[in-house]
């Protein structure tokens, strides 16, 4: 049975609007963290980096919880076996996301010196997370979820009556012996 282009497209609708839905849910996390510590703790007038300290706590909380929503929800279809691999995975490529937003912020902090809240979250919040996010997404869906990596079995699987039959949109695991 073939997938039809409509299908496919349907597909990628599905889990880009998950992605947003999780990633939204991240963004007010990072968002909401990040303006506490940078008017508190972290303010640039009592921290000369606290800007940057403050999007790098914020951003690493809202990875836990985009991580927990788009392996539990966006991406449930095609988590990996091996939990481990694919959250340091995960977090390689949300952490190479979170450093565009940084540099985003970086720059428009030091280097234009636009040193407002405003302006900071302009630039960490708006363009580097719209620049981050479709780094992440594909990334996200070409690699760390990718369908053809979900599922491998396990060393000794076919001993346990499973066999897999790997298809275009990834594996299927098949018991070879009936379940008791």
């Amino acid at each position: 049975m073939s997938i039809t282009l409509k299908q496919r497209l349907l597909s990628f609708l599905s889990q880009g609007l998950k992605f947003g839905a999780v990633g939204a849910l991240g963004f007010v996390v990072d968002f909401t963290v990040f303006n506490l510590l940078r008017t508190t703790v972290l303010d640039s007038a009592e921290v000369h980096a606290g800007p940057i300290y403050a999007k790098v706590i914020s951003t690493v909380l809202a990875i836990l919880v985009n991580w927990l929503g788009n392996r539990y929800w966006t991406f449930s279809k095609n988590r990996q076996n091996h939990t481990m691999r694919e959250g340091l995975e995960f977090l390689a490529v949300s952490l190479v996301g979170m450093g565009i937003g940084i540099a985003c912020l970086w720059f428009s902090h030091y280097v234009l010196g636009y040193t407002s809240v405003l302006a900071d979250n302009i630039a960490g919040n708006v363009v580097g997370l719209l620049l981050g996010a479709v780094f992440r997404f594909t990334l996200y869906r070409y690699w760390v979820f990718a369908p053809s990596r979900s599922g491998a079995p396990a060393l000794g699987a076919a001993s346990a009556g499973i066999a897999s039959v790997s298809t275009r949109t990834g594996a299927i695991r098949l018991a070879t012996t009936p379940e008791s």
